[in-house]
């Protein structure tokens, strides 16, 4: 989240920490500047947007818009401004009434054929941030050239076209079909029920937290259409809370943030812990160990179960493999790649974002694919071909499915996963950041690495040749679009980044052990982040390798010390 001025952005933080709604309103009518930007989720609150719509897409008005809402201070005021601006040019809008999590939107673009569909919320961001998203009229989160033309038409749009939002309950513009899209998304979740008939028998006990968002109704649902015995909600967190009281960042992934659900799993002796993040797309687990002890599983570890289950029910109906692909981000496990090059099927990775993974896997079923299964390592999951976005409840039901038929053969999570490790290597994750608030700093340091040895050119960038011990065998450079893996052009496949981005591989002189290296700048926070992969067939040697990697890239690639970078 970014506002014009930072003391604009307090004096917001304050109104929305008073929950004082009349006084924001008032300000927001007379100050344009205190409108909010989400940068991650792609869009902007700005009447600019339904010009664009109408413009770009055939019969918008009569197509309509969806708008849902989530619980987060002013969310859904913002959803009846957002539904306003709409009907007052004449558009017809699909207004979810009450809290909904965020695949519905998609969903109900896609059931309603709708123009484009808007989601009021800040997802897992801390609890002053709001925003919202925008799905273009494929269901899908916005990419190039929408996102510009839409920020394009914002600036040529900025004055409000209204604030009446009183006229919406008895505008035959807007339309209220909230119960029969929850109705057809459920049916759309049950058609992933593969093993119904036994799941009401499983001895496994859950436990589910909602982070203090939406989610709880909807796992309710959820668990009742799969016949599991019904999970134990952490009460703490179970009523949907904006000022998110029991956890400083409500995302499942922030340490301790699942402490309260181990908690209460101890309490009951729960076998699995399955969280949510506020506006449940994301999905997180754990699991209580033999001694009692609770494993964290890694986005990238769960993304791993998820498309080995979606393999083994692929390869049970008897499909043919070469017509199955699966997307993840650039930046996740290179195990599922691994897997399809072991397996014989399609993988596709693509930028960082559901707005790509859902816009590759359209494409590739335009190839002719089937396209079950994507994934980010950010806990984010898309299951099915009705919601290319990703789906906290659809994850917490395939996961859920998945460890009672392990327990039925004896296993568990953490036991199938290194099942797993010994058929396709194994693969360890250490993903952190550096800061630094100093855009220039930021722009010498990955200059310096793109000229590594200082005989590199414009042309033909020279990037570090070994880390750690390892020969780099490849560079994809996804700012300046260099690819050393795509000679004679050199130029990348993947679309380029808008801030900086470079990938690495790197293999031991005997190539037994392998990473991935991934620097990027962060489009909302002063960081530059890394994603770190080592993976091998010997577990130890991977694990020490690691700690290798990152400080030769603090202390040599980034220059730490020098460029007074922070650490976590």
């Amino acid at each position: 989240m970014s506002w014009q001025n930072e003391s604009t952005r307090k004096e917001i933080e304050t109104l929305v920490a008073r929950n004082d709604e009349e006084e924001l309103e008032r300000r927001m009518r007379t100050r344009i500047e205190f409108a909010a930007v989400d940068q991650d989720s792609g869009g902007e609150w700005k009447p600019g947007l339904c010009a664009y719509v109408m413009k770009n897409v055939k019969d918008a008005a009569s197509r309509g818009v969806v708008v849902g809402h989530d619980h987060r201070h002013n969310s859904e005021k913002w959803a009846q401004l957002t539904a306003a601006a709409f009907v007052a040019q004449g558009v017809k809008v699909y207004l979810h009434r009450g809290n909904v999590h965020t695949p519905l939107v998609p969903f109900s673009v896609k059931a309603v054929n709708a123009a484009c569909g808007v989601m009021i919320t800040a997802s897992h961001n801390p609890k002053q941030d709001n925003g919202y998203k925008v799905y273009w009229e494929n269901a899908v989160q916005i990419i190039s050239p929408h996102d510009k033309g839409i920020s394009d038409s914002i600036k040529a749009n900025l004055i409000p076209v209204t604030w009446d939002v009183d006229g919406l309950q008895t505008s035959p513009l807007c339309v209220d079909r909230t119960e029969e899209m929850k109705k057809a998304y459920f049916q759309c979740l049950n058609s992933l029920c593969t093993t119904r008939a036994l799941n009401s028998t499983t001895p496994l006990r859950f436990v589910n937290t909602s982070m203090h968002g939406v989610s709880h109704a909807f796992m309710t649902e959820a668990f009742k259409l799969f016949d599991f015995p019904l999970f134990t909600p952490v009460q703490e967190q179970q009523t949907p809370d904006p000022e998110f009281p029991t956890v400083k960042f409500p995302n499942p992934e922030e340490k301790g943030a699942l402490d309260l659900a181990m908690s209460t799993g101890d309490r009951i002796g729960a076998n699995y812990v399955l969280a949510q993040d506020p506006d449940s797309d994301r999905f997180s687990a754990a699991e209580r160990g033999p001694d009692g002890k609770w494993i964290n599983f890694t986005g990238d570890q769960l993304g791993v179960l998820f498309a080995s289950t979606v393999l083994h029910k692929y390869k049970a109906a008897e499909k043919p493999i070469n017509k199955l692909a699966m997307v993840a981000s650039t930046v996740s496990s290179k195990m599922v790649e691994s897997m399809a090059a072991i397996e014989g099927f399609k993988f596709v990775e693509c930028l960082t974002g559901f707005k790509f993974i859902g816009n590759t896997a359209l494409n590739l079923v335009e190839e002719g694919y089937e396209v079950p299964f994507g994934y980010e390592e950010a806990i984010g999951y898309m299951f099915g071909s009705e919601i290319r976005d990703k789906d906290g409840v659809a994850a917490s039901m395939m996961f859920a499915e998945l460890v009672a038929s392990l327990h039925r053969e004896g296993k568990t999570a953490s036991s199938h996963l290194q099942e797993l490790y010994r058929r396709y290597g194994y693969f360890q994750t250490s993903n952190s950041y550096f800061i630094c608030n100093d855009p220039p700093t930021i722009d010498k340091i990955f200059a310096r690495i793109r000229n590594y040895d200082g005989e590199g050119t414009s042309q033909t960038p020279s990037y570090p040749k070994t880390i750690a011990g390892l020969n780099v065998t490849s560079v994809r450079d996804l700012t300046i679009g260099y690819d050393t893996t795509n000679p004679p052009s050199y130029k990348p496949t993947l679309p380029l980044s808008s801030g900086h981005m470079i990938q690495f591989r790197a293999e031991s002189p005997d190539r037994s052990t392998k990473i991935t290296l991934t620097t990027r700048t962060s489009g909302t926070e002063p960081k530059i982040k890394y994603y770190l992969e080592g993976s091998g067939n010997d577990k130890e040697q991977v694990a020490k390798l690691l700690p290798r990697v990152v400080e030769e890239l603090a202390s040599e690639w980034m220059q730490a010390k020098e460029n007074a970078l922070g650490r976590p």
